[in-house]
């Protein structure tokens, strides 16, 4: 926004907010209409309201999919790890993933390694303090604590106190602005691909209620919520790089997939003539 903009964008805000009419969504979705929000303004203000329903485990990057070291591990191993993740920071545990001992910045690390005499400084010694918060916390106080305690990251524990997940600061404020990608950033757990000819490339972890949502995929079930959950239930195993699945109009062929999850799908509408040996 320019200056002006930006002016007239809190002005409405503090009339809406000072009003006492009907609900806050309805206003701002009034706003909108009338031409006195722009789309993505009025998109923003309508996530924050959401925020109330959203918690940790919402938006965490599950356990297994958390890029961390071993406290054991020389400097130079995980600054390798930094480097091939793009991340600033990683967790570091002691034995398992369920006993997080602190945070470890790149820079910190950068230090030490450029300090010949400092290469072989114990990992312990350059953590900093995580933040822990339970899988239900709501992600509007996650917020404000990450502020008030300067933290980028926290990690999600379950109810035995165990690792479920991990969530930064960046996984929050894309609930409310949406996506914000960087040249580091690469296909998420979560992500779709749409290419050409309405095939689908697919993370193993894509919820069957989006995939519904968006493409009419017409694939459900009561026992699991994911797609790659799905296609184990069918095969009654975890599928193998290559095996496919024809349901309905489309085929599913697994693309990635080791011994626990299948982590990558293609989805493409079949052929005409493939249709008609389906009927």
């Amino acid at each position: 926004m320019d200056e002006g903009s930006d002016s007239r964008f809190w002005s409405k805000m503090r009339s809406l907010f000072r009003s006492n009419g009907h609900d806050l969504e309805e206003q701002i979705l009034d706003a909108q209409d009338g031409g006195s929000l722009k789309r993505e303004d009025a998109s923003m203000l309508l996530n924050v309201l959401d925020l109330n329903d959203t918690t940790a485990s919402d938006i965490m990057v599950p356990r297994t999919d958390i890029i961390c070291a071993d406290a054991d591990c020389s400097l130079r191993h995980i600054a390798k790890s930094i480097v091939d993740s793009g991340h600033s920071r990683i967790p570091i545990y002691e034995e398992t993933r369920d006993r997080m001992l602190g945070v470890i910045h790149a820079k910190d690390l950068l230090s030490s390694l450029l300090q010949h005499d400092k290469e072989d400084t114990p990992v312990r010694n350059l953590l900093r303090d995580l933040l822990f918060v339970p899988e239900m916390t709501n992600v509007k106080y996650l917020l404000a604590t990450m502020r008030s305690r300067r933290t980028h990251m926290a990690i999600v524990v379950d109810e035995y106190g165990g690792t479920a997940g991990l969530v930064t600061l960046e996984d929050v404020l894309e609930e409310i602005v949406g996506d914000i990608e960087d040249e580091y950033d690469v296909l998420r757990p979560d992500d779709i691909q749409v290419m050409e000819n309405d095939i689908l490339l697919v993370s193993g972890r894509s919820t069957l209620e989006e995939l519904n949502e968006r493409f009419q995929l017409d694939v459900t079930s009561e026992q699991v919520d994911t797609l790659g959950g799905y296609l184990s239930e069918i095969a009654g195993r975890i599928p193998t790089p290559g095996d496919f699945f024809t349901l309905g109009e489309r085929r599913y062929t697994v693309k990635d997939a080791d011994a626990k999850q299948i982590k990558t799908i293609l989805v493409e509408p079949l052929a005409p003539q493939e249709e008609e040996q389906q009927g």
